[in-house]
């Protein structure tokens, strides 16, 4: 079992920055991708992007890429997600989530996933 626990949302104004954090526990995460994904309000959660095992292998959503930055450390079994030039559009809770697979943007691939983070972003 893995559990994963998100941080790091907040209230934010457009154009500002939130980096997120996935600490995870129970199992080290060095076998696993990760993944960030999101949910809006009335909508259906959405790939944001992930990592594999092997840090050297990322994929993006297209929507946030040059945006969003996907970042593990093995050793702290943490992930992370930076995300600048923040859009209202943005706004959704945010998912972490884990899978013994290869890292993708298909959801139902992620055996783990954490509570989600809020982020509000303000026009």
């Amino acid at each position: 079992q893995v559990q994963l626990v998100e941080s790091g949302g907040d209230l934010v104004q457009a154009g500002g920055s939130l980096r997120l954090s996935c600490a995870a526990s129970g199992r080290t995460i060095s076998s696993y991708a990760m993944g960030w994904f999101r949910q809006a309000p009335g909508k259906e959660r959405e790939f944001v992007a992930a990592i594999n095992w092997s840090p050297g292998y990322i994929y993006y959503g297209d929507a946030r890429k040059a945006r969003f930055t996907i970042s593990r450390d093995n050793a702290k079994n943490m992930v992370y997600l930076q995300m600048n030039s923040l859009k209202p559009e943005d706004t959704a809770v945010y998912y972490c989530a884990a899978s013994p697979t290869w890292g993708t943007s298909r959801s139902e691939m992620y055996e783990y996933w954490g509570q989600g983070t809020q982020v509000t972003v303000s026009s």
